[in-house]
C-alpha cells in the first residue's frame, strides 16, 4: 500500500526561532560562568646571548649570581652549582637550588621578588634541555596555594664557549 501526500503550496513549514535564540543565550551564559582563567606558564624574562663576538654584553648594575650546570657525556646533569656551592646531581638538587634562591631573596613563604637580582646560567652545551628548564623554574618562582610567587625575574645565559657550537 502506497501512501500519497497531497501537498499544496499553502503547506509551509515554519521554524520557531525564539526557542533557538533562547538556547544560544543560555549556552553563552553557561560558558561565561564556568570559564576559569589559568595562570600563564613559562612566562620567563630571559635574555639569550648573541653569537656575534664583536658585540659587547650589557652589564647589569649588580653582578649576577651564576648557576653552573655540568653535563655527563650522555647529557644528564653531572653537577649543579650556585656561586661555588655544589648541589650535586641528585634528584633533589633543583629543590635545594630553589631553597637557596629563596633564602637569598628573603622570601619567607610570601610573595617576594628581587627586581635587582639577576641569575646567569652557565650550562654545558650537551646538557639535556629539561635540566635547564628545571633550573629556570627553581630560580624564577613557584606556585603555592594557587598564588604565583616570583623570586628572580632576570635570567640570562652565558655565551657559548668557543668550539662548542655545532659539535
Amino acid at each position: 500500500m502506497r501512501i500519497r501526500h497531497n501537498y499544496t503550496a499553502l503547506d509551509k513549514i515554519d521554524l520557531q526561532m525564539t526557542p533557538m535564540i533562547d538556547i544560544v543565550f543560555q549556552l553563552n551564559i553557561f560558558f561565561l560562568v564556568t570559564f576559569k582563567i589559568v595562570l600563564p606558564e613559562g612566562d620567563f624574562n630571559i635574555r639569550m646571548p648573541s653569537t656575534a663576538s664583536a658585540r659587547q654584553v650589557q652589564q647589569s648594575e649588580t653582578l649576577p649570581m651564576t648557576v653552573v650546570m655540568k653535563a655527563t657525556p650522555s647529557g644528564e646533569l653531572a653537577d649543579l652549582r650556585l656561586a661555588g656551592r655544589s648541589f650535586g646531581n641528585a634528584r633533589d638538587a633543583f629543590a635545594r637550588l630553589h631553597q637557596q634562591i629563596r633564602s637569598q631573596v628573603n622570601d619567607a613563604g610570601g610573595p617576594g621578588t628581587a627586581a635587582d637580582l639577576e641569575v646567569e646560567i652557565d650550562a654545558d652545551y650537551d646538557l639535556n634541555y629539561d635540566n635547564v628548564i628545571r633550573a629556570i623554574t627553581a630560580i624564577t618562582g613557584y606556585i603555592e596555594n594557587g598564588q604565583k610567587h616570583k623570586l628572580i625575574d632576570r635570567v640570562k645565559f652565558t655565551p657559548p664557549k668557543k668550539g662548542e657550537v655545532g659539535e
